[in-house]
């Protein structure tokens, strides 16, 4: 009996003590979830919170006016947007902030002082900024421009529009394509290797065109009476021999070489009313041409007077001639002007050395008939220039003018066209007070035309009415 109640005892109490280690295990089981609900809570929360700051810190990243954007911004862009390698160029050397990065073209990124070489680097590179302009439309809407138009171009919205009147000779003019059109030619002006423009229309302006064929006549009338009043004033072969030249004294004269010229100079001039007739803005190429001729005549006019040489051969015949009154020198001048000067249709003159007007004739209608022709007429502009070289030569060879007359003459004219056509073609005068006060004439004629003109043909006459019913 005993030792049953001991056994029982020991029962209970083995009992009791495993039930209170059941309910310790449990106390401590609920106690440690009850601990781990709220650590885990609290770490989600805590994960929560983070991403929520994180994403708040993002959006004030995002939201970050791009006015505020300094070249640390822009590196930290390029390295996102995968342009690591530019990083240097685009922010170290040129210091591109937020707003010079907003308005950067694709003409920017291809010409100095950037000239990216990689077309795929640039195009890509160009559609970020794009990207990058399309989030800030109103950030270029304050800085005057418009995203109006196609992806990525930008146009200004105020202070002048495509549209608008534009002042130009003391009158509102159309057709205004300046800075927004400028930067809208952007994406246009590298096609095939080749600097290419909008289509646009080019206002013939025939009435300007009439002007400029006054003043050319007026001017080689002018030059024909300058003509006369410099031979009265040749001077004597005795007394005044012929100056030591090195092409002349060491290349024996060639009669007929200046015939030779004078040919090469009228096949020459029917190439380029060819190339003028069939050109469709052949109004323009005119009023050019007789501006620039003009303009180097009238030059040539003071050259002659100012300073008389002395005869360059002993073959030329030539003595001071005087003309009884005004009236004789104007007959005179009359059949130099009617006769353009040339030995082929009779006409002889002296005195009239520096410059040579035929090396001034034969270089305008070369540099013109290779400027207003396509560039693969590899053949045309070959023969334009040996017409010109060799009639350079073949004055030097009939020894009818100096080197020095050729070559002053050929660099005049060869400056003057050059320095004419990259003022027109970039319209650099427009932003240059200076440049209109000095280039009146100039400003006055190529007020209106917007750029390079585009070599373009068509017949000049209208079909007639056989060839419409078999053409069609």
């Amino acid at each position: 009996a005993g030792a049953r109640r001991f056994r029982r005892a020991s029962s209970q109490s083995a009992g009791h003590g495993a039930s209170r280690a059941v309910a310790t295990a449990d106390r401590t089981g609920r106690t440690e979830v009850e601990s781990e609900l709220p650590v885990t809570a609290r770490s989600s929360r805590g994960t929560s919170t983070q991403g929520e700051d994180v994403s708040k810190a993002m959006a004030t990243n995002n939201q970050l006016c791009i006015r505020r954007w300094t070249t640390k911004h822009v590196a930290k862009w390029l390295k996102e947007e995968g342009f690591c390698d530019y990083v240097d160029v685009l922010c170290n050397r040129h210091r591109l902030d937020g707003i010079t990065l907003l308005t950067l073209t694709e003409y920017d990124l291809r010409s100095p002082p950037l000239e990216i070489k990689v077309l795929g680097d640039i195009k890509r590179l160009m559609l970020s900024i794009r990207k990058l302009q399309k989030q800030h439309v109103d950030v270029l809407e304050d800085l005057g421009f418009s995203s109006d138009g196609p992806i990525g171009t930008i146009l200004p919205s105020s202070g002048c529009s495509l549209g608008a009147d534009r002042l130009c000779n003391g009158e509102l003019s159309r057709d205004y394509d300046g800075l927004g059109m400028d930067l809208h030619v952007d994406q246009y002006q590298y096609l095939n290797g080749k600097n290419k423009h909008l289509t646009r229309r080019l206002d013939p302006e025939y009435w300007k065109t009439v002007l400029g064929c006054i003043y050319v006549f007026l001017v080689f009338g002018f030059t024909s009476f300058v003509m006369v009043i410099v031979h009265e004033r040749v001077p004597d072969m005795h007394t005044y021999p012929p100056l030591p030249d090195i092409f002349l004294d060491s290349v024996p004269r060639i009669p007929w070489a200046f015939t030779m010229t004078e040919m090469c100079g009228v096949v020459l001039c029917y190439i380029w009313l060819l190339v003028l007739l069939l050109h469709r803005h052949r109004s323009i190429l005119l009023r050019r041409m007789c501006s620039l001729m003009g303009t180097v005549f009238l030059l040539r006019c003071v050259t002659m007077f100012v300073t008389s040489l002395s005869v360059p051969g002993q073959h030329l015949q030539c003595s001071g001639k005087v003309y009884g009154n005004i009236w004789a020198k104007l007959q005179r001048a009359f059949v130099i002007w009617s006769g353009f000067g040339m030995t082929l249709t009779g006409v002889h003159t002296c005195g009239d050395y520096m410059f040579s007007g035929h090396t001034v004739v034969l270089t305008m209608l070369n540099f013109f008939v290779t400027e207003y022709t396509p560039r693969s007429w590899n053949f045309l502009h070959t023969l334009s220039w040996v017409l010109n070289l060799f009639g350079i030569f073949f004055i030097l060879a009939a020894h009818e003018h100096y080197s020095i007359d050729v070559f002053i003459a050929f660099y005049i004219t060869t400056r003057l066209f050059l320095y004419y056509h990259t003022l027109a073609n970039t319209r650099a005068y427009q932003q240059s007070r200076r440049a209109r006060i000095w280039f009146p004439m100039f400003s006055f004629f190529e007020c209106n035309v917007n750029g390079p003109v585009p070599n373009e043909y068509c017949w000049p006459f209208s079909r007639p009415m056989i060839m419409k019913s078999l053409i069609g």
